[in-house]
């Protein structure tokens, strides 16, 4: 994904990594044929998009999923429902 890269760019961020992290995200960065502060730059703004978009989902197993449908598709007890029901009604529409 490509960010805008004409807009202003004032704030800093630092990061600190090991050398051997240093080298592997440049060797990265060179393949993609950009530098490596716009290759950490896009990697951390992608990561920042889908982080959000993750926590709005309710991840569960596909047999939880399905016990879940199958409990919504079976009846509660309601017998306060049922006894309103079988009341005469107050108010008949005419």
């Amino acid at each position: 994904m490509s960010y805008n890269r004409c807009v202003s760019k004032t704030e800093r961020i630092e990061l600190r990594v090991s050398a051997e992290d240093k080298d592997n995200i440049a060797a990265a960065a060179a393949m993609e044929h950009t530098t490596t502060t716009e290759f950490v730059r896009e990697a951390v703004l992608d990561r920042a998009q889908h982080v959000p978009a993750r926590a709005e989902r309710t991840l569960m197993p596909a047999e939880q999923f399905d016990a879940l449908v199958a409990a919504l598709n079976v009846a509660d007890d309601t017998p306060n429902l049922a006894q309103a029901f079988a009341r005469r009604r107050r108010f008949v529409q005419r």
